[in-house]
């Protein structure tokens, strides 16, 4: 197994994969408390004209990705605040004309044809290039200074926005940070996992580890335990399976958690029990008579 680093493209495939399933589950943890595990999907929908224009301008597609991916991100925040009961088709509209927006830039791009953005839809190990590397490094540490190091603020703003109001908290601006960190997360994903899957690892090692898990801080760390584990096993497997990454790394992830849901009747069963040999002493005590 060890001959995989004998080549580059793997090396930076798994070194991009190891950061993807750090930082994917770090964000994806605060869209599920707000229930938005689709989010990523949808910044995913609207990063596919970022990736048009790199085509289009011959840059670097992880950059513009990044751009109008944020912008948009951006757009769904301001629906969220102000659309009421219309937001979901401005949603809608954002999400499909960015998917129809990139078919159409990627065509008039030099060279360029709709076969260019399944790359980006779907992940390829072979399309980590170097200056991917180095883009992935910088947003992952971005990604991972936000999500650690408001940690709190965030928790107290997805779980009740209202008391993170009352209590101080810039809720808003906050809003914007988490789906800002979110839309650079998707374009982090987006040459190991694909733009239309990496959702997927934002939300199911979360969903699995809050099968087994109690606390914020406990449920954080196993998924991104089970997001990094899926990740690199994953892109190993896509390697000598010669099968698409980013689906494996899914269906791994999917996996995982139908693994965890069959263990979690026997872990709150254990749970019950410890639960009432700890309040078995107070129980027996209260039964003894008052004389003694």
């Amino acid at each position: 197994m060890i001959e995989i680093l004998d080549y580059a493209f793997m090396q930076r495939a798994l070194l991009a994969a190891l950061l993807v399933g750090v930082a994917a589950p770090a964000v994806g943890i605060y869209l599920v408390q707000r229930h938005q595990a689709i989010m990523g999907d949808g910044i995913g929908h609207i990063a596919l004209t970022g990736v048009a224009l790199g085509f289009l301008l011959s840059t670097n597609a992880v950059w513009t990705a990044v751009l109008v991916s944020a912008a948009g991100a951006v757009a769904i925040e301001l629906v969220r605040w102000y659309g009421k009961a219309r937001g979901d088709i401005a949603l809608a509209l954002l999400f499909y004309g960015g998917m129809a927006g990139g078919v159409m830039i990627i065509n008039l791009a030099p060279g360029g044809s709709t076969a260019d953005l399944l790359t980006a839809m779907f992940g390829s190990v072979t399309t980590v290039a170097a200056e991917d590397v180095t883009a992935v490094v910088l947003l992952s540490c971005a990604v991972l200074a936000v999500c650690l190091g408001l940690r709190r603020q965030l928790f107290a703003v997805c779980q009740d926005e209202e008391f993170a109001r009352v209590t101080g908290l810039p809720v808003r601006l906050l809003n914007l940070l988490l789906a800002v960190t979110a839309a650079v997360t998707v374009t982090v994903a987006m040459r190991v996992v694909g733009l239309l899957l990496v959702s997927a690892l934002m939300v199911i090692p979360v969903a699995a580890a809050q099968q087994v898990t109690r606390g914020f801080a406990v449920t954080l760390g196993l998924s991104v335990t089970l997001g990094t584990l899926v990740a690199v096993s994953g892109t190993v497997v896509s390697f000598y399976a010669d099968v698409p990454p980013g689906a494996t790394i899914v269906l791994l992830a999917i996996a995982v958690f139908a693994a965890l849901a069959a263990l979690t009747p026997l872990v709150t069963r254990r749970r019950a029990v410890r639960a009432a040999g700890d309040e078995a002493p107070a129980g027996l005590l209260s039964r003894e008579p008052a004389g003694g």
